[in-house]
């Protein structure tokens, strides 16, 4: 089989020296990942290695030795070739490169436990061609800090053949990333051991991160005092009396507050993130909350300069008299003669003057409300300093409070209508010489005696004659109704956007496109006769759309999750389409 050696690109100039390693379990592959130069003590090496082992859990060895000649080491390679007795393995790798040569010599030394390695056995066993051994180079900073996802064709990507199986580059990627206290120890270290890797020239880190992560702890422990409190405060019994749960989960700006304070438990937890999908999950919601509230407060610096509050309560109340004086003036239009309809003028009158009433009632209220609105819209403000999604969610209750009145008059509208459906298509059945059976749930065969059919007549043609009156009523009110809806629906459509959407991700995946991977490629480096096959393995960054769907963070949808066919079919018999939001639907 043809042995695949991944070595790290940094080590490509490094001294001569130790390959610091692991064999993978079950493949014909070696991972370099590092070179321990001379001078050094076996016992020392093997000491670091084991403390090592016990740290990162991952089982390193000498894989063999690593030559770089330079004046006055001529006898540097065959001395480090007699390590291989020193540090026993199965396969010794002997790798070297000449100066001003892109490609490696290689040679494989297959030997016994415990028996010294002999030239014959070199000769035999070891790739004397190079054709049985192919040399990988990957970027060892990249592989460390990549995350790879799974994908549907394979491990592998790009328009080169992938050599590699999934679970072989899985077990790569493993292995660099798992041996990270590996390159803890730098230039500057004052250790016994020298080594190359890709920290060797100094660690990157940054000071103003490591400051923020320890004054984030006393901040983390007391927000999660605070929403403890919060919590404990909403488990209290008054708060879960059914009309207060009932109202608060129909306004949006309680169901927001609700979800941001689970948002804010997730983040603020001193609990380190299990794995790569809980840290990603926490990383979005923190920038997608600092966004939040930065767009708060922009929309808060722009709503209080320049009197804009009070100029845009005084415009309030005009605008209410206005969609009342329209409505007047279609409740006008639809108790004559509309389009040229012939109505029922008695049950267009009734129902024209309810209407009015209702509206005479509005316009009352708005009125009274008047002197308090400004007041009102100058306090309510200020809750978008809690984030932008806090000021939309209180602009839909606005709405929905400012439209009550339409909402009114679309429910009346569709009982009525409903109920003379449903009556009608009752009495179809009696024409028909059925029934509904409501314990089998299904139509079955009734016989019917004169009088039932005579009344069953007159009711009938009752109905019908004043159904197109009602009908005509009802789908007017019914296209008010969602002309509001569609207005709350985008605003709720837009809250969801900002809570769920993986801005994190999304930025990671544009300035940094390693950190998520979803495959490799091999470009060929160097193809010289009589050496090694070099690869060089190259991240494929995963797609756009695959980061949406992976991390975005799950939110409680705005809607009931009804198709456009069981949407018309419930405008159509009159039931009612609510446009509250539901909290038990929680969706991904």
């Amino acid at each position: 089989m043809v042995l695949k050696i991944f070595f790290p690109q940094c080590c490509n100039m490094a001294d001569s020296g130790l390959l610091v390693g692991r064999w993978l379990p079950g493949q014909e592959s070696a991972v370099v990942l590092a070179v321990i130069h001379y001078p050094f003590i076996p016992g020392q090496v093997k000491r670091y290695l084991s403390d090592l082992q016990r740290e990162s859990q991952v089982e390193l060895s000498v894989l063999g030795s690593w030559s770089m000649p330079k004046e006055g080491q001529e006898g540097m390679e065959s001395f480090l070739r007699d390590l291989s007795t020193i540090f026993p393995q199965g396969r010794w790798l002997q790798l070297s490169r000449e100066m001003g040569k892109r490609a490696f010599n290689c040679q494989v030394v297959q030997r016994d436990m415990g028996a010294p390695p002999s030239a014959e056995d070199e000769n035999c066993n070891g790739n004397g061609k190079g054709g049985g051994v192919i040399l990988i180079h990957y970027d060892q900073r990249k592989v460390m800090l990549s995350q790879l996802h799974p994908t549907e064709g394979g491990a592998g990507g790009g328009d080169s053949a992938t050599g590699a199986e999934p679970s072989q580059l899985r077990l790569v990627f493993q292995t660099v990333a798992q041996s990270q206290p590996l390159f803890f120890i730098d230039k500057y270290d004052d250790s016994p051991l020298k080594l190359t890797h890709w920290q060797s020239e100094g660690r990157e880190a940054s000071i103003l991160v490591e400051l923020a992560k320890q004054a984030s702890v006393p901040l983390c422990l007391l927000l999660t005092w605070l929403l403890s409190l919060w919590t404990w405060l909403c488990s209290s019994r008054i708060l879960n009396l059914w009309p207060v749960r009932f109202v608060s989960s129909k306004f949006s700006t309680c169901v927001q507050l609700s979800y941001r304070a689970e948002h804010l438990q997730t983040v603020s937890s001193p609990r380190k993130a299990s794995d790569h999908r809980e840290f990603m999950r926490k990383a979005n919601i923190f920038v997608s909350f600092f966004v939040d509230v930065a767009l708060g407060l922009l929309l808060i610096s722009w709503l209080y300069r320049e009197n804009r509050i009070g100029r845009l309560a005084d415009t309030l109340v005009p605008v209410a008299d206005h969609v009342a004086k329209e409505l007047q003036e279609l409740l006008q239009w639809l108790m004559g003669a509309p389009a040229g309809l012939k109505m029922n003028r008695a049950l267009d009158q009734v129902l024209g003057r309810f209407f009015l009433y209702h509206i005479h009632l509005w316009i009352s209220y708005i009125h009274l409300m008047s002197p308090f609105i400004e007041r009102i819209l100058w306090y309510v403000g200020l809750c978008a300093c809690l984030g932008l999604t806090f000021a939309l969610s209180v602009l839909s209750d606005i709405v929905a409070l400012l439209t009550f009145h339409i909402y009114c008059f679309y429910v009346y509208g569709a009982r009525l209508y409903c109920l003379k459906i449903y009556g009608l298509s009752a009495l179809w059945r009696l024409f028909r010489g059925k029934k509904w059976n409501v314990l089998r749930q299904r139509v079955d065969s009734c016989s019917y005696d004169l009088d039932q059919l005579f009344i069953g007549t007159l009711l009938f043609t009752i109905l019908l004659f004043l159904l197109p009156t009602t009908a005509l009523y009802y789908l007017v009110f019914t296209l008010l109704r969602l002309v509001v809806v569609l207005f709350q629906g985008l605003i709720h459509l837009s809250v969801d956007f900002i809570n769920s959407f993986p801005l994190f991700a999304t930025v990671l995946r544009l300035c940094r496109p390693y950190r998520l991977s979803e495959g490799v490629k091999f470009r060929v480096l160097c193809e010289e006769s009589g050496k090694p096959l070099h690869l060089m393995m190259e991240i494929n960054p995963l797609r756009y759309s695959s980061v949406l769907q992976l991390y975005r963070t799950p939110t409680y949808s705005c809607y009931p999750k009804d198709s456009w066919m069981a949407l018309c079919r419930k405008l159509f018999v009159g039931e009612l389409v609510y446009p509250w939001r539901h909290k038990s639907t929680k969706t991904d």
